[in-house]
Order: C-alpha cells, then sequence, then structure tokens
C-alpha cells in the first residue's frame, strides 16, 4: 500500500510555493510505501535502531518466525528470546514495554487521535523518540501535515532547496505553516531533494 495523497495535495503545494512547485512537476508523482499495522510498524522502529536496513529485514524476519507480532505474542518471549533474533541487550526490554503498554491500551483508538497527541503518547513509551513517531504518522497512519524538524534529510532537503546557511526550528516552523495541511507531501519532495540527484546543493555551514 502507498502513501495515499490525491492531485489537489499536490495543485495546493506547487501553489503555495514555487520552488517546491518547480520540484514536484520535475520529479512528478512520488510513491512511498507504508504499513497501516501501527503495532507492528512501531515494534519494527525499535528493532530498525543502529542497525542496516538488510540487518533489519534480517533480525525482524526471525523475531516473525519466533511468534507473532502482536502484543500477547511478544510476551510469550522472554528477553533472550529476542535477542537471539540479533537485537542488542536493550531492544528486548524496550519490546516488552511497548507490549504490556498495548495489552491495556487499544491501539485502534490511538489511532483516532490529533497527530500530537499520537506522538506524546508513543514518546512515553522506552525506545520510541518523536522522530520515531513522526515516521509512524506518515509511513503508518498516513497523516498529511508531518514535518519532521528533527530529520537531517528534511533539513538538507529545505537548505538545498532555499539556498538556507543555517536552518533553525523558527525557520523549519514557517515552513511547516506554509505546507499546511500537506507537510507529509511536502516531506517526501524534501527527502527526494535531499539525495542529491537533482543537482541541488546543501548551504549549510
Amino acid at each position: 500500500m502507498d502513501f495515499k495523497y490525491d492531485e489537489k495535495a499536490l495543485e495546493y503545494l506547487k501553489k503555495k510555493d514555487k520552488k517546491l512547485g518547480e520540484v514536484i512537476e520535475r520529479i512528478g508523482p512520488i510513491k512511498r510505501r507504508i504499513d497501516d499495522n501501527l503495532f507492528e510498524s512501531l515494534i519494527g522502529s525499535i528493532v530498525a535502531q543502529q542497525i542496516s536496513g538488510k540487518a533489519y529485514e534480517t533480525v525482524f524476519k526471525r523475531l516473525k518466525a519466533k511468534t507473532s507480532i502482536t502484543p500477547e505474542g511478544l510476551l510469550e518471549l522472554t528477553n533472550l528470546d529476542i535477542q537471539s533474533c540479533g537485537m542488542s541487550l536493550k531492544k528486548a526490554p524496550y519490546i516488552h514495554s511497548v507490549a504490556q503498554y498495548f495489552q491495556t491500551v487499544d491501539i485502534e483508538v490511538l489511532k483516532t487521535e490529533p497527530d500530537e497527541v499520537i506522538i506524546e503518547k508513543l514518546i512515553q513509551l522506552k525506545g520510541v523518540g518523536r522522530w520515531t513517531a513522526e515516521m509512524l504518522l506518515i509511513f503508518s497512519l498516513n497523516r498529511m501535515n508531518v514535518l519532521s524538524k528533527n530529520d537531517l534529510a528534511i533539513r538538507r532537503g529545505i537548505s538545498m532547496l532555499y539556498h538556507h546557511k543555517k536552518i533553525t526550528t523558527e525557520l523549519l516552523e514557517r515552513y511547516h505553516k506554509r505546507y499546511s495541511p500537506y507537510a507529509s507531501l511536502a516531506s517526501l519532495y524534501l527527502w527526494e531533494i535531499s539525495s542529491g540527484r537533482y543537482g541541488h546543493v546543501d548551504y549549510q555551514k
């Protein structure tokens, strides 16, 4: 399943921001895969911390082979069971903590909450930071108005597109307001720009 947006959202961003509009015209529609299973995505984000994409795929596949990626399934495993999949010592307690939380909290209800409420609840969990919560909003819940201000690629993309030498929180807030209510879609294009494939230069000192 891909991140869902429509032509109306693209047209809005093109009219709102000329430079971003030129990039949208050049790149065309972007497809990014999302996983609407929030709990599994959350566990996957913990597994993926500080390891390569290839290593993550291997480790997560081993975990799935041991149990279902549900609160009940994960709590049937010991810390050693989880570590034996190839994870570090600290990740097993993080995974158990998340599983214990969602044994008593209905994740389907959480999905209906506003963005900031979801972020605040998720970052209370061990092993989950704000960046992780924001990525889950975009790539699991398909939320449309997220601009991750601590994401280095987002900051680099803004520097490249608008020639800013210094990226501040205030500057990012300004762009978030400009892109709203489609900041997540703008983020997809900023990530593309940050790759350097389109000839943009990073102006940050």
